[in-house]
């Protein structure tokens, strides 16, 4: 079996990012890591990962972080959504 050429590997590639809705589809995916974190991709550049215990703090605590956002918008860097 010979090696692809460049342009079927391209062409393979374009089919598998419209399958999955493309590399910035906006959507959040989430995974279990070999330790036990769990990790959230599609925020950023980097995945956020925390344990168990770390995100129902956080989730406990997300009125208290939006009020916070929002008592705070001026100094923080807004990116907004084109």
């Amino acid at each position: 079996m010979s090696e692809p050429t460049y342009e079927e590997l391209k062409a393979r590639l374009a089919q598998l990012e419209k399958e999955k809705g493309g590399k910035r589809s906006g959507a959040l995916d989430f995974r279990v890591g070999e330790k036990g974190g769990v990790s959230v991709y599609g925020l950023g550049r980097f995945p956020v990962t925390l344990y168990y215990e770390q995100w129902v703090r956080l989730l406990d605590v997300s009125k208290d972080l939006r009020e916070f956002l929002e008592e705070n918008k001026s100094a923080g860097k807004l990116k907004l959504k084109e």
